[in-house]
């Protein structure tokens, strides 16, 4: 399994290219693909959803929170935020998701090096 990142996906549906797009490609290709609860908010947030955008979402596996999800959030947050770091919280809360299921991250958003480097963080 490998998650998806909102940034990642929104290129992937606009027909972008690049790397990540590729390893979308792939994951979907081979069922792997899965994506934290915040991703879906963050897609369908936007007001513009097409209907391709809902019928890629629900084929894809959500990473629904565990016990303890919340909590591991928030202690996340709060030692990046004492480093000094901005962690803010949709990326926090989709960093825990992709830890607690053991999954690296598709993304081309550079906030989430910050989490590989402090937190563990898998980076595709």
């Amino acid at each position: 399994m490998i998650a998806g990142d909102t940034s990642s996906l929104i290129e992937y549906l606009g027909g972008g290219k690049g790397p990540d797009i590729d390893a979308i490609d792939r994951a979907l290709a081979l069922g792997e693909l899965c994506i934290p609860p915040v991703v879906i908010t963050e897609l369908l947030g936007g007001g513009d959803a097409p209907a391709r955008l809902e019928r890629v979402i629900t084929s894809i596996n959500v990473l629904d929170p565990t016990e303890g999800y919340w909590q591991r959030a928030g202690r996340i947050r709060a030692v990046l935020r004492a480093r000094g770091h901005r962690a803010p919280l949709a990326d926090t809360l989709i960093c825990q998701s992709c830890l607690d299921y053991d999954v690296a991250l598709i993304t081309r958003d550079s906030d989430f090096l910050v989490f590989a480097k402090n937190c563990g963080l898998k980076l595709l």
